[in-house]
């Protein structure tokens, strides 16, 4: 367990975007930048999404009340250092801008976040990504508005501080948090999800129900040693607020998840999904997630040639929400002991049907593997082409995440690390 702490924290910290959710609420973005005095919007969006029309018609609608939108449409799926890169260049070299509207998936809108700090304060990508990976730099100017979109259910990006990317020569995925990387609007319109494809509805689903577990079950916000008001961070430890939206996520998900992956029309089912990402990502944003993610960050970042369905067959990856479930059992098998009671509350907001095994432990990991099964996430790391050689490689790249680690309700050497992943080799 984590030590008790000699002067403990007695203060946690809530941010959030303001919210616009419902059908057709992506109609009206024009109306909600007007409100902020913005004469050029650069709308950033992926390939993909853009080939839906989506993108250009909220551009489009934009223009209707006097401003200047031009798309940008070269945002990578799974963002990396270079595409980030790029996109920065790109908007440095036709700017200035006022605002940033995002409209695509948690890739697109972290895309938008590293080109809205890029362009409103010095240095380059690298300076900001967070230590020991980059330089941990925090911005020092104020950000431009930036309107998240999300057209898939999933990262929660739109609520949160986070901007995740890969770092190709160090083969990890890391990220960039700050405060000030927080939409300051996030559009949750469920109407643009309903063409999402089943697989990427299962992964970007592991990715909402992992933030909602991995943040209810961090290590509470009192068990960390006070701190100075300009030390605190982003993600505060499991607290009241975030515990509220975390179990409303669970709800949500106990009865939409597998309608949303096997009837794609499903609308009810695709707005609870879309509501479920909105609440878990307020709850992760504040709580924090834990070694699900710290774990999934080097197994997306060392892909070799896995295509799962629904995505881009032009190069492997491993999306980011299924490399987080695919450690998540083993990991919360490892963390029950601390917070037993979190566990089992999780596993009946989950699957209030599921039989308790004789080892309550096993509860939570069973409904995980149970669920997985039934849309098709792979059997663990070998599913994506991993093996006990690669383990070691991976253990680097997950202790290398101390931000997400150091919210465990159990601290994790690298041999408890190293157990996890070879557990998860073939969970079943």
């Amino acid at each position: 367990m984590n030590s008790a702490p000699a002067n403990p924290e007695s203060v946690f910290t809530y941010g959030a975007p303001a919210l616009k959710f419902g059908p057709g609420a992506s109609g009206e973005i024009g109306f909600d930048l007007a409100q902020y005095g913005v004469r050029r919007v650069l709308v950033v969006t992926d390939p993909g999404v853009a080939a839906t029309g989506g993108p250009q018609r909220v551009a489009d609608q934009i223009a209707t009340y006097g401003m200047e939108a031009v798309v940008y449409d070269g945002a990578h799926v799974e963002p990396t250092d270079e595409s980030l890169a790029a996109a920065i260049e790109h908007a440095r070299a036709t700017g200035p801008w006022d605002a940033f509207v995002a409209v695509g998936g948690g890739s697109s809108i972290d895309t938008a976040k590293a080109v809205n700090l890029l362009t409103t304060n010095p240095g380059e990508l690298m300076d900001y990504v967070n230590g020991p990976v980059g330089g941990g730099r925090a911005p020092s100017q104020p950000l431009k508005p930036l309107v998240a979109v999300p057209t898939t259910t999933g990262t929660g990006s739109e609520s949160t501080t986070i901007c995740v990317l890969d770092v190709l020569d160090q083969k990890v995925k890391t990220g960039i948090s700050h405060v000030r990387l927080r939409p300051v609007l996030a559009v949750v319109d469920p109407d643009l999800t309903l063409t999402q494809p089943a697989g990427v509805t299962a992964a970007a689903g592991m990715d909402i129900l992992c933030h909602a577990l991995e943040s209810y079950t961090a290590r509470p916000y009192t068990s960390f040693e006070h701190k100075r008001p300009e030390e605190r961070v982003p993600y505060c430890g499991s607290n009241p607020v975030a515990d509220m939206w975390s179990e409303r996520a669970l709800r949500l998900l106990s009865g939409s998840f597998r309608r949303a992956v096997r009837q794609g029309d499903d609308a009810a089912a695709r707005a609870d999904m879309a509501l479920a990402a909105t609440f878990a990502g307020l709850g992760f944003g504040n709580a924090g997630v834990h070694i699900p993610h710290a774990n999934a960050y080097p197994i997306a970042g060392r892909v070799r040639d896995f295509h799962p369905d629904g995505y881009p067959a032009d190069e492997p990856m491993v999306p980011h929400g299924m490399a987080v479930a695919l450690t998540a059992p083993e990991a919360f098998r490892f963390t029950f002991e601390a917070e037993p009671e979190r566990h089992l509350r999780a596993a009946e907001l989950l699957d209030p049907a599921a039989d308790k095994p004789d080892d309550l432990a096993e509860l939570l990991p069973g409904v995980l593997m149970a669920l997985m099964r039934d849309i098709g996430i792979p059997n663990g790391i070998g599913g994506v082409g991993y093996d006990e050689a690669d383990v070691p490689a991976l253990v680097e790249g997950a202790m290398k995440q101390q931000r997400l680690l150091a919210t465990s309700p159990r601290p994790v050497s690298e041999d408890d690390a190293a157990g996890i992943l070879t557990r998860s080799i073939a969970l079943w």
